[in-house]
């Protein structure tokens, strides 16, 4: 019953909040190393393409540090079927017409592309964005795109086993193949927070993480990574910490924050309305100020 009544709170205020009541989110008080940053994810889903690209280029135009998509083949939300576009195509013809934010999927299944294939499309799209791209990778959770498109579901174990390899392949290939990524490497966001073997490959092999609320849940992973970061020998503050958020977390924002989130994607569906995004935009654009960063 608590956990019900807290979910009605919470979308309550995100509502209001999205209407642009309650006077957004306050500064933080946990000290920030780098600045805040803003990203939004743009539901592929229950739109058109025009609709689509429109809110791509007018994310990128308000200055969001990123823009995501996601890598699915059906609706995740509104009833199971409805229109819906694929991940990489339109990370690619989208990411190609941005001029400003860093470009990625949140996140891409690594069971659907073969590693080293994975690996020259990446590098080829980093290229493309001169550079903006964030290579964002997942085991792979939604049974019926596997079930429905040919994959082998297997079992979670399995799956974050050939996430791993993937991984490893896809560097091996940057290290070796010509042209080499445009700043050397690109950026890989690991999303997920299984604790025992998904923050344990985040601690080896990503540039960023990314989890989910509500802050307390995301503050218990972040220090799960933290001590398999420690176990590995790897230095903790090597990896940009994100979350994903919606309506009913953007006034939690300085929660995050104080947490040791430094990046916040803020996810959206159709029709787009971008307003929220906005006032996270100047939220950050204060805490950044007011930090000196």
């Amino acid at each position: 019953m608590r956990r019900l009544l807290g979910r009605v709170v919470r979308r309550a205020r995100g509502e209001l909040w999205r209407r642009g009541y309650g006077g957004g989110p306050r500064l933080p008080s946990a000290p920030v190393d780098r600045p805040i940053q803003i990203g939004v994810q743009l539901h592929p889903q229950r739109t058109g393409y025009v609709e689509y690209r429109c809110a791509w280029m007018r994310a990128d135009e308000l200055g969001v540090d990123t823009i995501w998509n996601w890598d699915h083949f059906f609706p995740l939300y509104g009833g199971r079927e409805g229109d819906h576009f694929e991940g990489w195509t339109t990370l690619t013809a989208l990411g190609a017409e941005t001029k400003r934010a860093r470009v990625g999927c949140l996140v891409l299944a690594m069971s659907y592309r073969n590693a080293a294939l994975l690996s020259q499309m990446a590098k080829t799209l980093d290229h493309i964005t001169e550079g903006r791209l964030i290579l964002g990778v997942g085991a792979g959770w939604f049974q019926r795109d596997y079930d429905d498109y040919g994959y082998e579901f297997g079992t979670a174990g399995r799956r974050l086993r050939d996430m791993e390899r993937a991984i490893e392949q896809i560097k091996e290939r940057w290290a070796i193949d010509r042209p080499p990524p445009v700043h050397g490497r690109i950026p890989i966001l690991i999303g997920g927070g299984g604790e025992k073997v998904t923050l344990r490959i985040a601690a080896q092999h990503a540039d960023m993480w990314n989890g989910f609320g509500p802050p307390s849940a995301w503050r218990s992973k972040n220090a799960v990574l933290d001590e398999w970061c420690r176990r590995v020998g790897r230095d903790p503050a090597a990896i940009e910490r994100t979350v994903a958020i919606g309506a009913g977390d953007a006034q939690q924002a300085d929660e995050y924050v104080a947490a040791g989130a430094t990046h916040l994607i803020y996810g959206l569906g159709a029709p787009f309305d971008l307003a929220p995004v906005e006032r996270l935009l100047e939220w950050r654009d204060r805490v950044n100020s007011a930090r000196g960063l």
